[in-house]
């Protein structure tokens, strides 16, 4: 377990370590996605009978966009480094390399969340301290992650992952994404019965990908 445990965190802060360092997508695309949701905010001039309907497809039109950006970067530069055969010659499970990548895009797009969440509050005229989005906002992240981590795995020996990638992905995790847009919608309206449902629907999408994308992350990789 702890072997397992140290691995784990290996491959995390691998990841992590790569991103920070190189600075070629957090920075851009933090700034983009910061610049989508101030332009939003400044076309719908945030008025209160419009924030429930606007504000969450703002929001997740800018999560989406990150993080498929973010999936295909997941596998290639260990790809181009030839850093992946190595990744597959480790004496660890590939379901542990699953959940590796899957806790790193996870913790990526969260660090970005606890920027945008705030300001994307601001210019809405939200409370800050909405303890039920930010639950949604990463139930709905999980979700989103565990399918990407599959068909990033999927897409990167492909010579246009970049436009394959969200072709394959999208359909997939939809559900998971609509789960997010429907659960924020309801928060924002003060609907809680409403939001309570479609939060239960969000976790078992989560408990579905993440046990088909375990399952068939060891084929994938051995393909």
């Amino acid at each position: 377990m702890r072997s397992a445990l140290t691995a784990l965190w290996g491959i995390i802060w691998k990841d992590l370590l790569l991103e920070v360092r190189s600075k070629e997508l957090v920075l851009p695309l933090l700034v983009f996605v910061l610049a989508l949701v101030v332009l939003f905010s400044f076309a719908f001039e945030a008025r209160p009978a419009l924030v429930p309907l606007v504000a969450p497809g703002v929001l997740w039109s800018a999560l989406t966009f990150l993080g498929t950006l973010g999936f295909v970067r997941l596998f290639s530069l260990e790809r181009e480094q030839g850093g992946l055969e190595g990744l597959l010659t480790c004496p660890v499970p590939r379901s542990l390399i699953y959940a590796g990548k899957l806790l790193a895009g996870v913790l990526f797009l969260v660090g970005v969340e606890v920027v945008l969440l705030p300001i994307f509050s601001a210019l809405f005229n939200l409370p800050f301290l909405l303890p039920r989005l930010w639950l949604a906002t990463f139930l709905a992240t999980l979700g989103f992650c565990a399918v990407g981590v599959v068909f990033s795995a999927m897409a990167v020996h492909t010579r246009a992952r970049e436009v394959l990638l969200p072709v394959l992905f999208f359909p997939v995790a939809l559900p998971a994404i609509i789960a997010g847009l429907a659960t924020t919608s309801a928060i924002l309206k003060n609907e809680p019965e409403t939001a309570g449902r479609w939060l239960s629907l969000t976790l078992a999408f989560d408990i579905l990908y993440l046990v088909v994308g375990g399952a068939l992350f060891d084929y994938i990789l051995g393909e």
